[in-house]
């Protein structure tokens, strides 16, 4: 049974993962100096399946071919599919295109929890405050610039990648409801993630220079992306999703632009418009309309109790 605490710790939760997700681009974007974009996912996700591996060595059950293949569909989305679509996506197009295609991620989420989810209908409430939200998302990126062009590729892949998210957001809503360990879980996901990349790894110019990984940078930036962006929060976004289900859980997905800004003005010496600050306010506007709950389950109590998975 899902407690009135437990939503709080899973809006917490989510809190807390797009934090860590919202400084990831600072760490991708010193590693991409001597490795490419393909290498950061793998060595990121390595990292995070052995991490994984170690905390939680034992065999996930999953009991059935069905089962197994949805495990099969997550890693494919929300490891391998996702990431390369996003990063071809890149070279396509300006980083500020895909920052604000990928806000509209809890759209596509919430129409297709609609049709294939229960308890998780579309509200008048949520488009209103998708509007606002993403408005604001838009002012964040721009940051008083308003350099956005249309590009189609790129822009197009920006736009699938928000889908394969939304399908794996779905998905693990479903694994969710297996009861199996979270951790174990997870690492099963990134199981079949990974190897969904091997057959690109064959097809990009991968260099076996193992001297890149004696740059102090480099090391922290891949310890950091591989426990903490991938082990860490992988699993704390899968219980959210659990918990509080697939909807309200990728509304937290609006506030990844503003991290970034605040992360970029912080450790790279941009600067924050006022522009972009009334971009802060109407994302999160924007995102109290969408879910009137979501703050009142944030501060209700300052106990969160453990969620068990077995």
């Amino acid at each position: 049974m899902i407690t009135t605490q437990s939503r709080s710790a899973g809006h917490v939760a989510a809190l807390l993962t797009i934090l860590i997700w919202g400084s990831t681009y600072i760490s991708t974007k010193v590693l991409l100096v001597d490795f490419t974009s393909i290498e950061i996912l793998f060595y990121r996700f390595s990292i995070g399946f052995l991490t994984l591996l170690i905390v939680y060595p034992h065999q996930v059950k999953t009991g059935g071919l069905q089962a197994e293949l949805l495990y099969v569909a997550a890693g494919l989305s929300g490891v391998a599919l996702f990431f390369l679509l996003e990063n071809i996506a890149l070279t396509y197009t300006l980083a500020s295109n895909v920052g604000v295609i990928m806000s509209i991620a809890p759209l596509f989420t919430a129409i297709l929890a609609h049709f294939l989810l229960e308890g998780e209908g579309l509200r008048p409430r949520f488009f209103t405050g998708f509007v606002i939200a993403v408005s604001g998302v838009v002012l964040i990126i721009c940051n008083g610039s308003f350099l956005l062009q249309l590009n189609p590729l790129g822009d197009m892949l920006a736009v699938l990648a928000s889908v394969v998210w939304a399908v794996y957001s779905i998905l693990m809503r479903k694994i969710s409801r297996f009861g199996h360990h979270l951790v174990g879980s997870t690492r099963k996901v990134f199981f079949y993630g990974l190897l969904c990349m091997i057959p690109v790894l064959f097809v990009r110019d991968i260099r076996l220079d193992f001297a890149r990984f004696a740059d102090p940078s480099n090391l922290f930036n891949l310890a950091f992306l591989g426990f903490a962006a991938s082990a860490l929060c992988f699993v704390t976004w899968n219980w959210s999703v659990g918990v509080l289900g697939a909807v309200k859980t990728s509304l937290y997905i609006y506030l990844v632009p503003l991290i970034t800004l605040v992360a970029a003005a912080i450790f790279l010496q941009e600067k924050i418009t006022g522009v972009a600050i009334f971009g802060t306010f109407l994302t999160l506007g924007g995102m109290l309309l969408s879910d009137g709950q979501l703050f009142r389950h944030l501060f209700q109590t300052k106990k969160y109790p453990g969620h068990t998975n077995s």
